[in-house]
């Protein structure tokens, strides 16, 4: 290759490359292509793991799209993956929001006659049959809660409206219905009535039969069947978010009755959430946390990320036949994937002595010191935007055989910032909004006298609010507990204006 390459070149090369989208709802089909099979992707799909945390941005989602991408390849290995939650679009349990379950124990019944619904749903679906699966049916139809061809927001809507008839004492929901026999005055055609608490022998004589029963029925189908069922959720942090108590009572709930299933060898729900989200369930007391062994968090170093930044570039024909890449030997080897990196990039991108990848890491990284996939995407993305302008007004192109210039890599930190701030911290914690935004044009680093004196309240309640905001990444905590510092790291620097 020469040594210069032509702008009009290196601009087409540009308009042919993507970095891809910042979150996995926007990927589609393209996620698989970029992914990197961990580890911990291992282990989940081998059923090891069932609750996966990570912070807004690291992948979460990701996971979960990839998992329901490989529906067809688990139903060979005897699993059937159902989502039972909406990936994309209207987020089914939103609806709850306006007329709530009233407490957590109506949100437990609630998750279990859903998923109840769900898994007796799916096998009739599969052509399942056996004297189990039809137990399970039939009591459900007659409640009216199998109807077939229905969205989960109607299977969720049909469910709750059952629960709340039952739990608050509603007579249709709670009568039994005898037809007597008139030739001999016998009770026949006994119509089966659900609960939430076991029945007593007579009650059961009537018919009467508890969503635990049910569920263990669902539990032997599938047994019976040599299936197992994965009920998958994510998107939880959308869901609830407009009611933090609201929040707290339903996933409260839902890790109550995780806990519960995990007795049923053939049903296992797999639960993708936020870990800012569980932290604050936690927070306020929850002792069943110690009990959810099967675990992970996703967390990303500064190998993993070079790898995602490379494999996406490569993914790319154009950029790859350009520097003559091999897809394969490349990806295996580290050293590789740093050289191609600048190739394709600047060595610096300011005169501070940090060399290109280090320097976006450091300026996409929140307070928690920890860098996630999301504001790394956007970076590129952008900086693909402004590079293309530059050459198609006829800048000159960068040098070598570079793509990028750093003016590119720094004007793309501005836009990032701002939508990881107001789509991010303004949108998820608006009870923090002004308190941040107060903060424009200030110092980068404060005490609890200075966060006083600028929001105009005493420095106890200063202090307890720099507290919340280092819980949710906008400050990093420096100093000590008796002489505390806190620190705005770039990305939110950049954000409000920040003076250095």
């Amino acid at each position: 290759m020469t040594s210069t390459v032509s702008s009009v070149e290196k601009r087409q090369i540009l308009q042919e490359t993507t970095f891809g989208k910042p979150t996995a709802e926007e990927e589609g089909e393209d996620l698989s292509a970029y992914f990197v099979e961990t580890d911990q992707w291992q282990q989940l799909l081998a059923g090891e793991i069932d609750v996966i945390y990570g912070p807004k941005g690291a992948g979460k989602s990701a996971l979960y799209s990839l998992l329901i991408s490989k529906t067809s390849d688990l139903f060979d290995r005897g699993i059937i993956v159902v989502a039972a939650e909406n990936p994309r679009g209207a987020v089914a349990f939103r609806d709850l929001v306006a007329d709530p379950p009233a407490d957590e124990a109506e949100f437990r019944n609630l998750w279990k006659l859903f998923f109840l619904v769900l898994v007796a749903h799916t096998l009739r679906d599969y052509g399942v049959t056996s004297a189990a699966l039809r137990a399970v049916i039939e009591p459900l139809e007659e409640a009216r809660l199998l109807p077939r061809n229905l969205s989960l927001r109607s299977l969720l809507q049909s469910a709750f409206g059952y629960v709340r008839r039952v739990m608050r004492g509603d007579p249709i929901a709670l009568e039994t219905t005898v037809n007597i026999n008139p030739v001999n005055a016998m009770p026949q055609g006994v119509t089966g009535r659900i609960r939430f608490i076991e029945p007593s022998s007579v009650e059961e004589s009537l018919g009467w039969i508890s969503v635990e029963r049910l569920l263990e029925l669902a539990n032997t189908a599938l047994e019976e069947s040599k299936f197992k069922v994965w009920l998958v959720l994510d998107r939880l942090d959308v869901a609830f978010a407009e009611s933090a108590e609201l929040e707290r009572n339903a996933l409260r709930a839902l890790f109550r009755v995780y806990l519960d299933m995990r007795r049923y060898d053939a049903i296992a729900l797999k639960i993708f959430l936020r870990s800012d989200i569980w932290m604050n369930i936690v927070r306020s007391g929850f002792r069943e946390a110690s009990h959810i062994s099967s675990q992970m968090t996703i967390s990303w170093d500064k190998e993993s990320l070079m790898n995602l930044v490379v494999r996406r570039a490569i993914h790319n024909g154009a950029l790859r036949r350009f520097y003559g890449v091999d897809l394969v030997q490349t990806l295996a080897d580290r050293n590789l994937q740093v050289e191609i990196f600048y190739r394709i990039f600047p060595r610096k991108v300011s005169a501070e002595p940090v060399r290109t990848f280090e320097w976006m890491l450091q300026n996409t990284c929140d307070g928690s010191r920890k860098n996630s996939p999301r504001e790394l995407i956007h970076l590129l993305s952008v900086a693909r935007q402004l590079q293309l302008r530059r050459l198609e007004v006829g800048q000159a192109p960068p040098d070598r055989e570079t793509l990028f210039e750093s003016t590119s890599l720094s004007r793309a930190l501005p836009e990032v910032a701002r939508v990881r701030f107001e789509r991010t911290l303004c949108a998820e914690y608006p009870h923090l909004r002004d308190r941040m935004r107060q903060l424009e044009n200030e110092k980068n680093q404060h005490t609890p006298d200075s966060l006083a004196t600028i929001w105009r309240i005493n420095m106890q309640a200063a202090t307890e609010v720099a507290y919340q905001l280092v819980d949710v990444g906008f400050f990093q905590f420096a100093g000590t507990h008796r002489v505390p510092r806190f620190l705005l790291p770039p990305l939110y620097q950049r954000a409000l204006k920040i003076r250095r």
